[in-house]
């Protein structure tokens, strides 16, 4: 990083070598030669380096230090001392300064404290950078809502988010942001301040899955050499987020039903009950409803995580809420690349709000992803995005949807398209998806098969052009 440094020395030769250093490094350095003066210049600047003499003029290096705590929190401090007086740089470093460098001649050394402490300075600034960005996305006032859909989900959101014990469950299909829903309930209710645990049901064997979630003791089974906390004693004070709920075996289920009536439980080996407080939010892609039914998942686990049900939609059912989400995922990865942030033009937008998402939010941010690295000016032209969205979005009819939830979307452009013409993409696009089986795809369309073979013989019969 281009740094501003300020060096502080009354010796006017190390001054000036160590700021000409400096400078043909590429920083900006500025020199001074006394304590007051440099505490003069923070009061209009902040440099992100001090290099600070020990033993001046005046006010001493170390008092000088304890006001350029104050005045300049941010900026990393380096110590400059001789050889006599290596203990005054260690009582420095106890007040807050980063290292110190013994003066020199020929400044052996200076340039890998400086490197590290800038380092350091890079790091500390990302991390700040990536906390406040983590705490501003998930702030309600910060999120994508411009369909009536998500308005009315996020008004919802606000007043459970205020309920620190009520549990949640977030539904919804894969990518739709459950996840994210569930942090942003996290980060706007009391718990704030506390954990935010989450963990997919699905990721972690089932074999381990119990010892993951209750922790264990020293000598519970084999291999376990000493104490683990489990995932609900670090939730404590905070949340606990279950991904994928409903691929949970029956036997786990059991038992964190009881951690929700008792709100305690025990570690694997151990013989006494933990009391635990955190605020319970659940997510699956299933019709947890059917899984009841069928006996896949217990009733009475159900209506325990079920107090709050929020059903995230689709994107596709969100469409005013596409080209918004796509220009704050542009400027983002505008800044990941290191490029201009363009923009979107007409023909590109109409094409992102056409194409049906079948793995919704998630897919659409790969898709600017792959737009981004591909972008060389300053517009993201439909050339930048992926054939197959632009072919897709040419089409009348277009399945969404897995498995037994799949729909056939119809896209009639008024003007364009005939009722015939509609009919025959509907026709043909549940063809395609029954492997072109005439009797299974006559059953998806409610016909009989004669039916549909005589509308598939007319479709194929020429047009006598109105003679």
């Amino acid at each position: 990083m281009r740094a501003l440094v300020f060096v502080t020395d009354d010796e006017q030769a190390i001054r000036a070598a160590v700021v000409k250093r400096l400078t043909r490094q590429g920083h900006h350095a500025v020199g001074y030669e006394s304590g007051e003066a440099l505490l003069e210049a923070l009061q209009h600047d902040f440099p992100d380096l001090v290099l600070l003499d020990v033993k001046m003029p005046g006010l001493s290096g170390l008092e000088i230090l304890k006001r350029v705590r104050q005045l300049a929190p941010a900026a990393m401090v380096i110590m400059l001392t001789a050889y006599g007086t290596v203990q005054d740089a260690v009582e420095a470093m106890k007040l807050g300064a980063y290292d110190f460098l013994i003066k020199t001649v020929d400044l052996e050394g200076i340039d890998p404290v400086i490197g590290r402490a800038l380092d350091l300075l890079t790091l500390r600034r990302r991390l700040e950078s990536e906390q406040t960005h983590q705490d501003s996305q998930y702030h309600l006032s910060n999120l994508e809502a411009h369909s009536h859909t998500m308005k009315q989900l996020l008004e919802q959101v606000r007043e459970v988010a205020e309920n620190p014990k009520s549990s949640v469950m977030l539904l919804g299909e894969t990518g739709t942001g459950k996840e994210f829903l569930a942090r942003v309930i996290h980060h706007n209710g009391p718990r704030a301040a506390g954990p935010f645990v989450g963990v997919n049901c699905t990721a972690i064997p089932r074999d381990l899955f119990e010892s993951e979630l209750f922790g264990y003791e020293r000598g519970a089974f084999t291999g376990a050499s000493q104490r683990k906390f489990g995932l609900l004693e670090k939730a404590e004070g905070g949340t606990l987020f279950l991904d994928e709920i409903g691929d949970l075996d029956q036997s786990m289920q059991a038992k964190l039903l009881r951690v929700i009536q008792e709100r305690s439980f025990r570690r694997l080996g151990g013989t006494d009950d933990l009391g635990v407080d955190f605020r319970l939010i659940t997510a699956t892609n299933r019709d947890l409803k059917k899984e009841v039914a069928r006996g896949a998942f217990r009733e009475d686990l159900y209506f325990r995580l079920n107090v709050v049900a929020f059903e995230l939609p689709p994107l596709r059912k969100r469409v005013e809420d596409i080209v918004p989400l796509s220009r704050r995922a542009i400027v983002r990865f505008a800044q990941e690349f290191g490029k201009p942030v363009p923009d979107l033009d007409a023909d590109t937008s109409a094409m992102l709000e056409r194409y049906h998402y079948p793995g919704n939010i998630r897919e659409l941010q790969n898709i600017l992803e792959r737009a981004m690295i591909f972008c060389q000016g300053r517009t993201l032209t439909p050339t930048c995005l992926p054939s197959e969205l632009r072919e897709r979005s040419t089409q009348v009819a277009v399945v969404t949807g897995i498995g037994p939830d799949r729909t056939v979307r119809i896209e009639m452009q008024l003007g364009q398209q005939t009722l015939a013409d509609i009919e025959r993409a509907v026709i043909d696009e549940v063809l395609r998806l029954a492997d072109y089986n005439k009797t299974l795809a006559a059953k998806h369309l409610g016909l009989t098969r004669f039916a549909l073979d005589r509308r598939l013989k007319k479709e194929a019969e020429p047009s006598d052009g109105g003679a």
